[in-house]
């Protein structure tokens, strides 16, 4: 495929995407995110070439105009869409395959400092939340789904959704017919568990606090109240009794 069907392939993948483009004009214009992958396109195949320098200065020179910073040395497929884009890193070893879809803060990231693969794979049709970190030489299976401001330092199967820091699935997408399968989520379920036996505790407080006022006293004793009304009485009584002598 040559450069400019690339040119018109992106194009029509952000169209297909973003419900806000209006036209292949708007989107080559005033989408960022497309003129990044622009960039890349086109000094991609120089740093496979071996020509020194040249390629990271039209990659900053791509990170300055748009804010979304891609190492010529990344692989990308075909119909990659960067949403908004601000923000994103993709790594010098990035594999990222065909239909994959990435939001504004994204980070493909590496840990090693050796000169080898150590930055993530991202199978075909994976899509990245804003603000997700992806970390190391980690592969996401086809297909799955990372939550926005989740961190992900380890593998994850297809057709999952992850969510969390750090990341943990919590649901399996059935291909079959494109429900969600939630699992467990061992984490959530101690929460409710604790919100349950704070409201029962409340509840067991307030009960403590009416049954003190309304029981009567054991054995016929005076409460405080009843024992203050009679002494009141009694005086009283005895000041009547002292007016009639």
């Amino acid at each position: 495929m040559n450069w400019l069907a690339r040119i018109r392939e992106d194009v029509q993948a952000a169209r297909d995407r973003d419900p806000a483009a209006r036209s292949a004009a708007e989107v080559l214009l005033a989408y960022p995110g497309v003129h990044a992958l622009l960039i890349h396109r086109a000094t991609h195949p120089l740093w496979q070439a071996d020509i020194p320098l040249v390629p990271r200065l039209i990659s900053h020179l791509g990170r300055f105009l748009t804010g979304i910073e891609i190492h010529p040395g990344a692989t990308i497929g075909h119909r990659f869409f960067i949403d908004h884009g601000m923000g994103v890193v993709i790594g010098e070893t990035t594999v990222i395959g065909d239909d994959c879809h990435i939001f504004q803060g994204v980070t493909l990231g590496g840990t090693s400092t050796r000169r080898e693969k150590r930055h993530p794979t991202l199978e075909d049709n994976v899509v990245v939340g804003a603000g997700a970190k992806i970390i190391g030489a980690v592969t996401i299976g086809e297909g799955s789904r990372i939550g926005a401001g989740a961190v992900v330092v380890s593998s994850v199967p297809p057709h999952a959704t992850v969510v969390g820091v750090p990341g943990h699935v919590v649901a399996y997408t059935n291909r079959s017919n494109e429900t969600v399968e939630r699992l467990p989520d061992p984490e959530w379920d101690r929460l409710e568990e604790l919100e349950r036996r704070i409201a029962r505790i409340e509840a067991s407080l307030l009960g403590e606090r009416v049954s003190a006022t309304v029981v009567p006293p054991a054995n016929g004793a005076a409460t405080p109240s009843t024992a203050a009304t009679g002494t009141t009485a009694s005086s009283a009584s005895g000041e009547r009794d002292g007016g009639t002598d």
